[in-house]
């Protein structure tokens, strides 16, 4: 396994892969890597014959006040789990290398609709920084195909439109959310939680799963189940962000009548920001 720095070798380096007819997969990701990351690797590894991970802390995808300074640099460790989890190829670029004349000159993608509410709500133009990024990316590597987490929905449903929309020539594919043991999804935003607050985290997938069985057990009004559920996560000892019942494909609020559907979660544990979904098909 390669690490390479810079757009121009990493450009070169693939040239001669497509030169010999391979398909080239890619796994976004800011580092900080755990077995969800590693299981979007194995994916990649199983469905391309390179599989490229890039690792770059996005400064546009932060607002003001989040943890962009903080967010764990763990590299080396990195490296070590991908070349055992079948990575060909790490793109690690710095900042400098992506946004050459700085955030506040550069073009940014704006995916409407599928951004709005939910975490698009609550992190103002946080999709506009992830889509800039993948474009970005797209346009870098070239990719056959592009593996993302299911446990971040909404950003894989702002993808796939923006695919979609952009006629990108790049298969998008979800993986399933990998968990612990208690069932919390596994984040690079867990290791800030402290002793207790790891205790209570498992409340945000319970809380998804007692409302996904009274969905399926015929339960329709939606909005009483939202507000238990975030009475639940309160009386948990957490603080909702929110709790949405809504179509899988649009995102927008469901009806008795769809027959996929999917309930967002987001809840802060102190200052942590966990997020969580759980999807019904009837």
């Amino acid at each position: 396994m390669r690490t390479v720095h810079s757009l121009k070798e990493l450009r070169t380096i693939l040239r001669g892969y497509r030169r010999q007819g391979k398909t080239i997969g890619l796994v976004p990701t800011m580092g900080n890597l755990h077995e969800g990351h590693v299981s979007l690797v194995r994916k990649a590894a199983e469905m391309a014959d390179v599989v490229v991970t890039s690792i770059f802390v996005n400064p546009m995808q932060f607002g003001v006040g989040e943890d962009l300074d903080t967010y764990p640099r763990t590299l080396a460790e990195d490296q070590d789990k991908l070349a055992s989890a079948g990575s060909t190829l790490v793109f690690a670029p710095s900042a400098e290398e992506v946004y050459p004349e700085g955030l506040a000159k550069h073009t940014q993608v704006v995916v409407p609709d599928v951004s709005d509410g939910h975490c698009g709500a609550s992190r103002p133009g946080h999709f506009e920084g992830v889509a800039t990024v993948v474009t970005m990316l797209f346009n870098m590597i070239q990719p056959d195909l592009a593996v993302f987490g299911e446990k971040d929905f909404q950003q894989l449903a702002v993808i796939r439109k923006m695919v979609r929309d952009l006629m990108m020539p790049v298969d998008v594919v979800g993986a399933p959310t990998i968990r612990e043991d208690d069932g919390l999804a596994k984040s690079s935003r867990n290791g800030y939680l402290s002793a207790e607050e790891r205790e209570m985290a498992p409340a945000v997938y319970q809380t998804l799963q007692a409302t996904a069985q009274k969905i399926t057990e015929g339960h329709t009004d939606f909005q009483a189940l939202e507000s238990e559920a975030m009475q639940s996560l309160a009386r948990a000892g957490l603080r909702p962000d929110y709790f949405n019942i809504v179509n899988s494909e649009t995102l927008k609020p469901a009806s008795p009548e769809d027959p996929e559907i999917t309930i967002l979660a987001a809840a802060f544990l102190g200052t942590t920001r966990l997020i969580d979904n759980l999807s019904i098909t009837r």
